[in-house]
């Protein structure tokens, strides 16, 4: 896992990349929650598809709700980016299409779409 930071548009971003999944359940977004917002005094988090567990995008495992809870929680906003396009689970899809018309989490195919979501009023 690699975590960095980014300053833009008077925000502060924390950044999750890495090779493999790291947003695996609710104690690792809490933690990374908590690292973000504590450490570095990122209220945002800006990840790379790789690095969020298969099991969250399988809405019946509840991964995702977990996952999202904690964030919602300690006030943290997340865009992820990479291509969504091989899932094709209608509840996943409109989950998703819900997300980004909301003010909290997005799902973007481009982490400059991603960073620009974040920053943005």
């Amino acid at each position: 896992m690699e975590l960095s930071y980014i300053r833009q548009g008077g925000c502060a971003v924390a950044e999750l990349t890495g090779p493999e999944p790291v947003l695996t359940d609710a104690q690792s977004a809490l933690e990374l929650a908590m690292t973000a917002r504590y450490a570095a005094g990122a209220d945002r988090l800006l990840v790379d598809k790789a690095a969020v567990a298969e099991d969250f995008f399988i809405l019946s495992t509840g991964l995702a709700g977990e996952i999202l809870q904690k964030f919602v929680n300690y006030q943290v906003k997340m865009a992820v980016y990479g291509d969504f396009s091989r899932y094709t689970s209608k509840p996943l899809r409109d989950f998703i299409h819900e997300s980004n018309q909301g003010e909290h989490f997005w799902f973007v195919p481009t982490r400059e779409e991603a960073l620009r979501r974040l920053t943005e009023g």
